[in-house]
């Protein structure tokens, strides 16, 4: 087992939230999938907890939780006019992220966001920034921005530190002064240190998250960078024979919306099989 698996702390934080408000009886909202594991949420969706795309389909005055992945500052005043009681799970790490970007934006930097623009956290933290704002994947996407006399970045939360460097040296020589914001998750990274020492000790990696997970597709980069044939499942049923084959040593892995009781059962199978 890597050293570092399963339910970073602000998604730990979120199901208990969740399950708080489920266990009064009372009836509780999520904009969009709560935490990235569709295993986890179909859970608690058994116990009463309802999704949907958008808020104007929740009925006023009713309980909304503001998800790991955190809201706009739009959405969360619509709420609140709406009268909504709001349970807010907002990821401590992702909070940092959207109070840099409003700080710093309103000093008049203009935001350059590292991470997948369609990605929640970065959509939630976009809502906060005051000025121009950009998205990049990459330090080559840096090649298409202005330049400006004053440049914050800031990273989605799941996002590797290295990026983050590259993207920085990237930027400066499209700013004449440029404000670094490391935001990465701690979590995040001990996960991927953890996936880095497997290297050269197994024959194969099984990573255990959801294929809509971005912390568990960064493993994935990360172990196939250190040479490892990887194994991405949701579920012990995505288990095969034919992939264990000669392998002698297994690692296994799980991104940080990965439920404890999925990695049990996908290891007792492991062992079984």
């Amino acid at each position: 087992m890597a050293e570092e698996a399963g339910f970073c702390f602000g998604v730990r934080r979120a199901v208990e939230a969740i399950e708080g408000v489920l266990s009064e009886g009372g009836t509780l909202w999520s904009i969009g999938m709560p935490i990235h594991n569709p295993q986890e949420v179909a859970r608690l969706r058994a116990r009463g907890l309802n999704v949907t795309k958008s808020a104007n389909e929740i009925p006023e005055g009713a309980r909304v939780l503001i998800r790991a992945h955190g809201e706009s500052k739009a959405v969360t005043e619509d709420l609140d006019a709406r009268k909504m009681r709001l349970t807010d799970a907002t990821c401590p790490f992702v909070r940092r992220a959207q109070e840099r970007a409003e700080e710093l934006s309103s000093q008049g930097y203009a935001v350059v966001l590292l991470g997948d623009a369609r990605h929640p956290e970065i959509r939630a933290v976009m809502g906060y920034a005051r000025g121009p704002v950009d998205v990049v994947a990459s330090a080559q996407d840096t090649e298409r921005l202005p330049k400006r006399p004053r440049v914050a970045l800031i990273s989605q939360t799941t996002q590797r530190e290295d990026l983050l460097a590259a993207v920085a040296a990237a930027l400066v020589p499209r700013a004449g002064e440029l404000h670094v914001c490391n935001t990465v998750c701690r979590a995040t990274l001990n996960r991927q240190d953890a996936v880095r020492r497997l290297a050269g000790k197994v024959d194969g990696l099984v990573l255990i998250g959801g294929r809509n997970s971005a912390n568990t597709a960064k493993l994935r980069d990360i172990a196939e960078a250190g040479g490892m044939d990887v194994l991405w499942i949701e579920t012990s049923e995505e288990l095969t024979r034919e992939w264990f084959g000669e392998k002698d040593q297994i690692g296994v892995a799980a991104g940080a919306s990965t439920p404890q009781w999925l990695i049990t059962e996908i290891c007792s199978k492991i062992a079984r099989m």
